[in-house]
């Protein structure tokens, strides 16, 4: 959980399981081993053949439990089946009867910790071990499970890839490459050919992000402590693929290097990205851009060894979820207009451009965001005990707090008119509340220092008669999904204003979208094609494209050359530098300031003076009521493109090579 103490961000325990949950079914006949740590050995099996098998320092299991997951007016229901960790014994009498009183309980205490914490501060050691412990867990219970359910059909283990297809979500879960040859191999005896046959025919792998640091990768040392068995199996699955790295490209060590799932540039890492693209029969991206980009840059050699494996599947988000419940009154109005198909086909919004210059139509439109956006009003003075106005420009920002989604550069837009209206107190001005919403990665100094600067903008702003009327910052603490139900529908604009190039695709611009809201961004990720569907007219588009960004910082990019060429951008750091949002104290934001003035890697200097025009744009359009209204309901129109359910076909088709298995309603 995230709270907000003196402006800045401060990290409590999501306790979300204190009441327990209803929909949960324990299955406690189906529990796995979960081997940790210790060493190998090798010995001869009955009919002589070398084998591998691995001594633990420590086992635990995994417990199933099962929550129902309803189709869409259908009589289907689904299973989630998720994990929990337990000590294999819960109790040591021999650490009870020694007066031991702790160490009875403390394995029990130890292996629950595996999947109550999930995603720890992996900055110290013990954050980056208990991780891949995670990590670990869920993949080794998921595929002991499926391979047991795959063995009650009686079918040999040759043919799991048959009826298994097993997404790699990021690098999180890679390694399931490694977890489903030593099944295979080490317990289920198969040669090793046939498993790694099965292997790269189970796996498909899909890339959530370009950005270097997010590629996982972890130290021999840490591997070779927690997952002895699994190096090896590695290593071995290194040596083949680069001998036909070899084959491919002889003479050529910067290829076999840069190829190899062993980084030895310096102390010597596991590449888990690496890893996956090597046992995986298929590579995709999550948009169009993002995909290229990948081909082009932080895969490019895996794709010019294996084209035949790259495609892109643009994310999409569910209606059910982001129209029909969290914005009912949008979803009424939608279904009284045409019918219920769109439901599950988001294409049928299309039949809403007849309705976009409807005066009546555009009424009633106004009205149910009208709606939304008091409710919202009434949240933030609850959770953030400022009273903001429904009829100004809600321009709401709600996503991970980082650098690359520049949420300091929709602050440097905000201190840009606070000091335009200190310059000239009549100056008129489209009035406009910020909302901001999101959670910084508890290691991350500059992202939490963000969240520091945008809530001590808000507080000099919000206080000053000057400004009031026109200006107003929230920051709503704990952003989550229930969070954004009341966010997304009452949002006039969307900010989705990363540096072209970073985000991989983002799925809040198509909530906020999908409910109506305009978006200014960039060129980046599904930015792209939303505005391809909702039409150029339709987009509030600014700054440098993704070619350009490389251009600029290959070209020697001096960010203190544009600061001292632009006398407001010089104007709004000096009044950060200066010590007004900060008490006086002028070393608190300093880093930050240094940080955009010297090397601004994310380009939010490049772009500011774009990004400015743009929001006079933005205030112009707002001041036509019918016009903002229209292009509204052209957004929601044309977002049919963005349904998971487009999605999800696309990899039923294309990757799982699954068909669809009509059940009656």
């Amino acid at each position: 959980n995230q709270e907000i103490k003196h402006g800045e961000q401060v990290e409590t325990t999501d306790n979300w399981l204190r009441y327990g949950n209803p929909w949960e079914v324990r299955r406690p006949n189906i529990a796995y081993e979960v081997k940790l740590g210790g060493h190998t050995e090798q010995y001869q099996d009955d009919a002589g053949r070398l084998r591998v098998r691995w001594i633990p320092s420590e086992t635990f299991q995994g417990i199933a439990i099962d929550t129902p997951i309803l189709g869409h007016g259908v009589n289907t229901v689904n299973l989630l089946r998720l994990w929990t960790a337990e000590a294999s014994e819960g109790f040591d009498f021999h650490a009870f009867n020694r007066r031991d009183y702790y160490g009875a309980v403390t394995r029990e205490v130890r292996s629950e910790t595996i999947s109550k914490v999930l995603y720890p501060n992996d900055e110290p050691d013990i954050g980056k071990r208990l991780r891949l412990l995670q990590q670990h867990f869920f993949v080794t219970c998921s595929l002991q499970d499926m391979i047991r359910i795959h063995r009650s059909t009686g079918q040999p283990l040759e043919r799991f890839h048959e009826k298994f297809s097993v997404q790699l979500n990021d690098t999180h879960p890679a390694i399931a490459v490694a977890e489903l040859m030593r099944l295979l191999v080490d317990k289920n005896f198969m040669d090793w050919d046939t498993a790694w046959h099965v292997t790269r025919q189970t796996f498909a792998y899909t890339n959530h992000t370009l950005l270097p640091e997010a590629l996982e990768k972890w130290s021999i040392p840490l591997f070779q402590s927690l997952l002895p068995r699994h190096l090896e199996i590695i290593y071995e699955i290194n040596t083949r693929h680069l001998d036909e790295v070899r084959v491919r490209y002889p003479f050529d060590t910067g290829h076999v290097e840069r190829l190899s799932i062993i980084d030895e540039s310096g102390p010597r890492y596991v590449r888990m990205a690496h890893l996956a693209c090597v046992g995986s029969f298929a590579i995709n991206g999550v948009a169009e851009l993002h995909s290229r980009l990948l081909k082009e840059t932080v895969l490019r050699d895996f794709h010019d060894l294996w084209p035949h494996k790259f495609q892109n599947k643009t994310n999409g988000v569910t209606p059910r979820r982001f129209i029909m419940l969290s914005n009912p009154g949008l979803a009424q109005l939608l279904t009284e207009t045409i019918g219920t198909d769109w439901e599950n086909d988001l294409s049928k919004l299309r039949a809403l451009e007849q309705y976009a210059d409807d005066p009546v139509f555009q009424e009633r439109w106004r009205e149910i965001k009208r709606e939304r956006k008091i409710a919202l009003a009434g949240r933030i003075q609850r959770r953030c005990g400022v009273t903001v106005d429904p009829t100004s420009l809600y321009d709401v920002q709600a996503k991970r707090i980082h650098e690359y989604k520049r949420q300091h550069l929709n602050v440097l837009h905000i201190v840009t008119l606070y000091n335009r209206i200190k310059c000239n107190p009549a100056i008129e001005m489209t009035p406009r509340t910020f909302i901001f919403g999101g959670k910084a990665a508890p290691g991350y100094f500059m992202a939490k220092l963000m969240i520091r600067l945008i809530n001590a903008v808000g507080e000099v702003i919000n206080r000053d008669p000057e400004v009031a009327g026109r200006l107003k910052v929230a920051f709503i603490p704990n952003f989550s999904v229930k969070c954004g139900h009341s966010l997304y529908p009452a949002a006039d604009l969307s900010q989705q204003i990363s540096t072209a190039g970073k985000e991989a695709s983002g799925t809040g611009n198509m909530k906020f979208s999908m409910n109506g809201a305009l978006t200014i961004g960039t060129l980046d990720g599904a930015n792209v094609e939303i505005r391809e569907e909702v039409g150029a007219e339709n987009f509030f588009l600014f700054g440098l494209t993704a070619d350009e960004v490389e251009r600029t910082l290959a070209g020697g990019y001096r960010p203190q050359d544009v600061y001292l060429a632009n006398p407001e951008l010089k104007g709004v750091l000096d009044l950060i530098a200066s010590g007004l949002f900060s008490h006086g104290d002028r070393t608190t934001f300093q880093p930050l300031i240094d940080n955009l003035l010297h090397q601004d890697p994310y380009l939010l200097l490049a772009d500011y003076a774009a990004y400015i025009d743009c929001q006079e744009q933005v205030s112009a359009a707002y001041r036509d009521p019918a016009r903002w209204t229209r292009m509204s309901i052209l957004n929601v129109a044309r977002m049919g493109k963005f349904s998971s359910d487009r999605t999800i076909t696309e990899y039923c088709r294309d990757i799982w090579r699954v068909t669809p298995t009509p059940v009656e309603r």
